[in-house]
């Protein structure tokens, strides 16, 4: 088991830190507050001397099979009668490589803080502490207590732990609003880096709302304050002594720090670690939809003045909005009163809010602005549903015109009638209905958007489409509108949905 967590984008590697830990509500004493100059912090020895006792080490162990550990080497097979086998099987057993080799205890550190010092509630990463048989939380004055697992969240890396104080007076730490940190703001991040115990780096927040492709949810503060390997879970300050951050991640070619390093936003991770304490599991609210980026070709499309919000592609059944009250088509702008500017609002702003609580939904359907309004489900339910889903079963299943070509070819597509044959041609689910894709020419508009043989066409600008007539007026119609692109609704042969653009030109 190791305690760094590798996060892999395109180009680049995020090498997820261990960081320190803070805890509890104790009210840092107003002479912690540094003094600031022109150029920064004249001191944070005061600031850093009011929290380190409440920053902690966290180790962790695991029993693994010999053959499972780190560097274990397979007993080599040997030819029956072998004058080394008895050498070879004393050998391995004792170093877990052989068939008897018994248990080995792999070790990993860690940081956190705790943030309620009578309860002894530790906060770290999830990652800091998986898979572990044996948690200990060390303290800065030496003592050392078992820990116990409260709860865990995957999605945002978060983890709570729960330790007995024993008459040991505890130092807490509270959160704080990072909403309210700017770029530039000075920062403070404590840990435990290579093991090394308490250590305190210092720096500013260089980027907020970062998406580093790691969960759902990602939304993370960046900062140029020195984070490493064992940092992970340690807290991130502001100048007030509150943590405003989770350290949780570096991007590193060579795991050690080169000044970019991510931080769990402490408006996102109180709420976890509330849900955490409470429940013992995370309690997330489900809208039921699936949803992708608003393009500025399908803006354009839809008759939208900008790209913004969440286009809706598919309704899952038994969900919140199956009952039309949200439609695939349709782009969430606004979510209870919060701004959606992109698709990866949508799932944190959703996830935040309680379940069962009715919200209003602002929403464009046709190029024009409404406002429904949906009472939320809860989302570890819906992802059971989803997971057995095979795709939106709200869609318009298309009208009763008898098709007037079996065959047409349209935007580098050829296009044909969904029936029994060409279902058992391509595998294509009975529930998914329109007009299918039978081929797609080579360096076509359509090609160039990655559609595929098989793929059914479901709606065009938002009108359904049974047959390839019903294709080809539809496209027809557009071209007489001016428009430039036509806004395809597909399905895949499973029945999940996606939009996609393609040039008319």
């Amino acid at each position: 088991m190791t305690s760094t967590l590798l996060l892999r984008t395109v180009r680049r590697t995020f090498i997820a830190g261990t960081a320190a830990l803070l805890v509890g509500t104790v009210a840092i004493p107003s002479f912690v507050t540094p003094t600031f100059a022109n150029d920064g912090p004249a001191s944070v020895a005061d600031l850093a001397a009011g929290l380190l006792g409440a920053v902690v080490n966290i180790s962790t162990s695991q029993t693994v099979k010999g053959t499972e550990g780190p560097g274990a080497v397979p007993m080599p097979q040997l030819p029956e009668g072998s004058p080394f086998q008895d050498f070879f099987d004393d050998f391995f057993k004792n170093r877990g490589g052989g068939k008897d080799n018994s248990a080995q205890k792999v070790q990993s550190l860690g940081s956190g803080f705790v943030i309620d010092a009578e309860q002894g509630i530790v906060v770290t990463n999830n990652h800091v502490i998986a898979d572990a048989d044996d948690i200990e939380v060390n303290f800065s004055d030496g003592v050392t207590l078992k820990a116990t697992l409260v709860g865990t969240d995957t999605k945002t890396d978060v983890a709570v732990l729960k330790v007995d104080p024993k008459g040991h007076k505890l130092t807490a730490v509270k959160f704080g609003d990072s909403t309210k940190m700017r770029v530039g703001d000075w920062v403070m991040a404590v840990g435990n880096p290579f093991g090394l115990g308490g250590t305190v780096t210092v720096g500013i927040v260089s980027a907020r709302n970062r998406d580093i492709n790691s969960g759902p949810y990602d939304d993370f503060i960046q900062t140029d304050a020195a984070i490493n390997r064992g940092n992970s879970g340690g807290p991130l300050f502001n100048s007030a002594g509150e943590v405003i951050g989770i350290n949780t991640a570096i991007i590193s070619p060579s795991g050690g720090s080169i000044g970019i390093g991510f931080s769990i936003p402490s408006q996102l991770a109180s709420g976890v670690v509330d849900q955490l304490r409470q429940y013992g599991e995370t309690r997330r609210g489900w809208l039921g939809v699936r949803i992708q980026p608003v393009t500025d070709d399908i803006a354009e499309s839809l008759g939208m003045t900008t790209a913004k919000g969440a286009l809706v592609a598919g309704v899952i059944k038994g969900g919140p909005v199956d009952n039309g009250t949200i439609q695939a088509g349709d782009v969430i702008i606004k979510f209870d009163g919060k701004d959606i500017h992109e698709m990866r609002d949508l799932p944190r702003v959703v996830a935040e809010s309680p379940v069962g609580k009715a919200v209003d939904v602002l929403i464009v359907r046709k190029g024009v602005e409404q406002t429904v309004k949906v009472t939320l489900g809860r989302l570890e339910d819906g992802e059971k549903l989803a997971s057995g889903e095979p795709g939106n079963t709200n869609q318009d299943k298309g009208g009763d015109k008898a098709p007037a070509v079996s065959t047409a070819s349209v935007l580098g597509m050829t296009v044909g009638e969904l029936n029994d044959e060409t279902r058992k041609k391509f595998s294509i689910a009975a529930d998914v209905s329109g007009v299918v894709i039978t081929d797609v020419a080579k360096d076509s508009a359509a090609a160039e958007r990655g559609i595929q043989p098989g793929e059914v066409i479901t709606e065009i600008a938002q009108e359904s489409v049974a047959t390839p007539k019903d294709v080809m007026d539809r496209i027809g119609a557009l071209k007489e509108q001016g428009r430039k692109n036509a806004l395809l609704m597909l399905a895949s042969k499973t029945g999940e949905l996606r939009f996609v653009t393609i040039r008319m030109d």
